[in-house]
Order: C-alpha cells, then sequence, then structure tokens
C-alpha cells in the first residue's frame, strides 16, 4: 500500500487529506501539494482509526502536542487519563506517550484507544525501561531488541515515533569537542550515545535506517528525527553538536522523503530569543523544508514553576519564524512529573503562541477570532466574549459583571468602553 506522501506525489488527494484540510486555510489539493513537496505531513498510521485528522507543516496551522506518560517514580493510570481528558478538553492536536514506569504496553493502548487526536511515541523508551527492569545495563541492548520493539509499537498503530538517528559517531565526536554545561539532556538521545560509546559502535538507527524507512513505510508511520543533542540551557545553544545533528537530519530528511517516508525534524530546547529565529530559517533550509516541531523554544533557564509561559514566548516567535508544531510545556517542566492542571495549563500556553505565530504568519481566517471578540468587547456582549476566548470555562469563572451589565468590576463605572459608546449614541 502507499503511504500519504506516496498518493500524494500520485495526484491523489486521499480521504484523511481532505478531513486533515478541515478547517485548516489551505484546501485538500493544496494539502496534497504540500505533503506531496515534504512540506506537510499527515501523521496517520494504517492500524489507527481517530475522529480527528491533523496536518502539520507549512501554510497551515501551528499545531500543539501534549507530552502525557509515566515515569518509574509515579506508574499511575488513573492520573494519566485524568491528563489526557485534560489535554483533549484545552484542544491540544497531538498527544505523546512518553511513559518510562508501569506496564507500558497497557499505557500505549490506553492512550491509541482513547485519544481523539494522533499519538506519538518515543520506541527507546520501551526498551531501556525493559532492561532497567531486569537489571540489564543499557549498553546491553541488541540491535535487533530496537527494531523489534520499533516494529511492534509502529503495528499497534502509533501515528509518529521519535528517533534520534542524528546521534552518531559523527555529532557524538562533535559534541566531545565543545564544553557544555549540560552536554546532553535528551533522554532518547543520552541512551543511544551511552550505548555507542560502551559498545565502540554506530548508533543502529543511524546505520540501518534503511531498515527503520521499511518499518515505518509499512505502516505509514511519520519518522519525527529526534534532536538528541538539543541544547538544554542558552549557554549551550547553536553550538558544533547542536549544528553538526541538524546537517544529519537534513541528509536523513530526503532519505526518508525518497522512500516514501514522511518526516518531521525536531528542534530545541533552550535558545536565547536573539538566535530562535534564525535557527528555525536554518532548519528550513537544510531539512528541505520538512515541517519542524520544537520544544518550546525556551529563551530564559531561570523560569522554573513558569516555563510554561517561557516556552510559550520562544514558541511564539519560533511559530511566526516558521516552526509548524509546537511541543508544549507545562509549570512542572524541570521539576517533576506534571499532573492535570499542569497539563491543561501547558497546552493552552502554548495553544496561545501558536495563534499568535498564526497571525504572525499572515494565515488566512487567522485574526477572525480576534476581531469577533473585539466587537463582543465594544458591545458590551459578555456571551459574545466567552464563546470566543480561547478558554471559554476559564472566561466564566473570572468574569465580574457589574449590576447593570455594562461593565466588569476593573473599571465600574470608568469603564471606557461604556463611555465612549454613550459619546457614540
Amino acid at each position: 500500500m502507499k503511504t500519504q506522501l506516496e498518493y500524494a506525489r500520485a495526484g491523489i488527494v486521499t480521504e484523511e487529506m481532505k478531513q486533515a484540510a478541515i478547517g485548516e486555510p489551505v484546501g485538500p489539493e493544496q494539502l496534497r501539494q504540500l505533503i506531496a513537496n515534504g512540506r506537510a505531513v499527515l501523521p496517520k498510521n494504517r492500524n489507527h482509526t481517530f475522529p480527528v485528522l491533523r496536518a502539520i507543516g507549512e501554510g497551515l496551522k501551528t499545531k500543539v502536542n501534549a507530552n502525557l506518560g509515566t515515569s518509574g517514580e509515579c506508574a499511575d493510570s488513573t492520573l494519566e487519563e485524568a491528563k489526557l481528558e485534560a489535554a483533549l478538553k484545552a484542544g491540544a492536536d497531538s498527544i505523546m506517550d512518553l511513559s518510562t514506569g508501569g506496564e507500558l504496553g497497557g499505557l500505549r493502548r490506553f492512550f491509541l484507544e482513547r485519544s481523539t487526536v494522533m499519538v506519538g511515541a518515543v520506541p527507546i523508551y520501551q526498551v531501556a525501561t525493559e532492561m532497567v527492569l531486569n537489571h540489564q545495563p543499557l549498553e546491553k541492548m541488541e540491535v535487533d531488541q530496537l527494531f523489534n520493539s520499533i516494529e511492534k509499537q509502529c503495528m499497534e498503530g502509533v501515528d509518529y515515533i521519535t528517533v534520534h538517528c542524528g546521534v552518531n559517531s559523527a555529532s557524538v565526536r562533535k559534541l566531545e569537542t565543545y564544553r557544555r554545561i549540560m552536554p546532553c539532556v535528551s533522554r532518547g538521545g543520552s541512551i543511544h550515545m551511552h550505548w555507542m560509546l560502551e559498545n565502540k559502535k554506530e548508533n543502529p538507527l543511524y546505520e540501518y535506517f534503511d531498515d527503520l524507512l521499511g518499518i515505518a513505510h509499512k505502516y505509514d508511520v511519520t519518522l519525527s528525527l529526534g534532536d538528541g543533542f538539543r541544547p538544554g540551557t542558552i549557554m549551550d545553544a547553536n553550538d558544533g553538536a547542536q549544528l553538526e545533528e541538524l546537517l544529519i537530519l537534513g541528509e536523513l530528511t530526503r532519505r526518508a522523503q525518497n522512500h516514501g517516508v514522511q518526516v518531521m525534524v525536531e528542534g530545541p530546547g533552550h535558545v536565547p530569543l536573539q538566535h530562535i529565529q534564525a535557527h528555525i530559517q536554518l532548519q528550513k533550509r537544510l531539512c528541505n523544508g520538512a515541517p519542524f516541531y520544537v520544544l518550546g523554544p525556551l529563551p530564559t533557564d531561570i523560569a522554573a514553576g513558569y516555563d510554561h509561559i517561557t516556552a510559550a514566548i520562544g514558541g511564539a516567535l519560533a511559530g511566526s519564524a516558521g516552526a509548524d508544531f509546537l511541543c508544549y510545556v507545562t509549570p512542572a517542566e524541570h521539576l517533576g512529573l506534571p499532573n492535570r492542571d499542569d497539563v491543561y495549563q501547558g497546552v493552552m500556553a502554548a495553544r496561545i503562541a501558536a495563534h499568535v505565530a498564526d497571525i504572525a504568519k499572515g494565515l488566512p481566517g487567522a485574526t477572525e477570532p480576534d476581531r469577533r471578540i473585539s466587537i463582543s468587547r465594544q458591545e458590551l456582549d459578555w456571551e459574545g466574549v466567552i464563546k470566543e476566548a480561547l478558554d471559554p470555562d476559564l472566561v466564566k469563572q473570572r468574569l465580574q459583571i457589574t449590576e447593570d451589565r455594562e461593565a466588569c468590576s476593573m473599571c465600574g463605572k470608568l469603564c471606557a468602553v461604556k463611555i465612549s459608546r454613550r459619546q457614540a449614541g
């Protein structure tokens, strides 16, 4: 069977493309062209059925992902159910299962069955978690063990997978020549680097990349090429290791696209504000215009407890510069496993950043909700304000209207809108 990329190149608009174009500023035929050119992806595993399909890429609305999942310190399936509910209620376009504690297969199946949007995963987590539980050192991982796990997870229905193929001998050597404060903050990247150094071998995901492409093609799984050497502090941003890995990911992007496999590229991480735009533009140039999936970025390191705000600042700028997919950051980032409220706040902050980016990109219709809510404010139409707000429930909860319903408690009788309306009358 053909992948969505191969159908697009053959000039065929699939039913999935028609569904994913709903609500976008492009129609199904334009979406087909973007997918055919590798500038958009439509993550949808052949074995996974879910109601809300989203495409990610150039000319489309900026999408938001919510990372969920357990840890070895907290494996509470009830909590994960609440977090999934919160992410979907807040409007996430995607969820990723990053579980490393509990019964991982069962958790993944839960997300696949209960999520109404695409589901991503990081296959190396399953392998590493099983080895730790069995008291096996990570360097004893067998190549077949890794690829078997990847195929199993793809067969189960995961729509896209993060694979750290750019952590190879060249990028590891480059890392060793730079004095980073935090050499490697990527969990998947650190596992692969450890395996390589202990075994004195190449990363199997890079060495056997064609085998990985075969699995991805079989199930039409989108590859999300992970940035194992993303900076974990703004002090380490844009160094040789990060850029070496980006060059490698550019090479692998072209190989995947030539094989008919959809691909997007992951990006940092912690980056000073003044460098974000240049980094997005560089990625687009090196990676053949493939969709760019960024974590934040976070333009400062000191906002622990408020990193959802920090990420929204960086995400808005990244999105305006061309980033296509924002991975949320929650208030719990760097501190612990997020709870339900953290997830909700993280998604909402990322959605604000995504909307700001869409306005800056000049996407057709992006400012329409802003126009409508402004008209409602001028008309003192509180129901209209609630309807158009990004978070209507919060507005209902916080809204304090005066007795005459012509102002809120902020200004009361001195409401500028109320005064100006009288003058206009």
